[in-house]
């Protein structure tokens, strides 16, 4: 069973699960490898949550030049921006760790069925299978 043998690399940057014949689904060592990946994204993130805090700590100057002052606030503003998706993203990590912690991760929480190993990688957070997020997406299409 493959566990993420790149700890400390980008979060997507993993050896894919090989599944044996038989193999039963978010078995011990599935969901091992999904935490080790949900881990491995959440640290990436923690990290550039630290890294934009030193950097607007170090980089925050009082220009003179109200063009250099516009500059860095829309700059600094992009940067919040991204942090607070990334915010919701951690939240969304620490609930699929929680998911794992009670059984029900990797399970559709629509239909119950399995999401699938191949999808949970592409999206570790995913809640969804394919067919009920395809539905979901027709209906929010349809409302806005």
């Amino acid at each position: 069973m493959t566990e993420n043998s790149n700890a400390g690399a980008s979060p997507f940057s993993f050896t894919p699960y090989q599944e044996t014949e038989g193999e039963e689904y978010m078995n011990e060592a599935q969901l091992k490898h999904f935490e080790n990946i949900l881990k491995n994204w959440k640290k990436e993130l923690m990290n550039e949550v630290d890294r934009t805090v030193s950097h607007m700590q170090s980089d925050a100057a009082n220009f003179p030049d109200p063009n250099d002052r516009a500059t860095q606030e829309s700059e600094f503003s992009l940067e919040l921006r991204t942090r607070d998706r990334e915010r919701k993203l951690i939240k969304k990590i620490d609930d699929a760790m929680k998911e794992i912690e009670s059984g029900d991760y990797g399970y559709c929480e629509s239909c119950g069925i399995e999401i699938g190993i191949r999808r949970l990688e592409a999206r570790p957070t995913a809640t969804l299978c394919i067919d009920c997020k395809t539905l979901d997406e027709i209906r929010e299409k349809q409302m806005g």
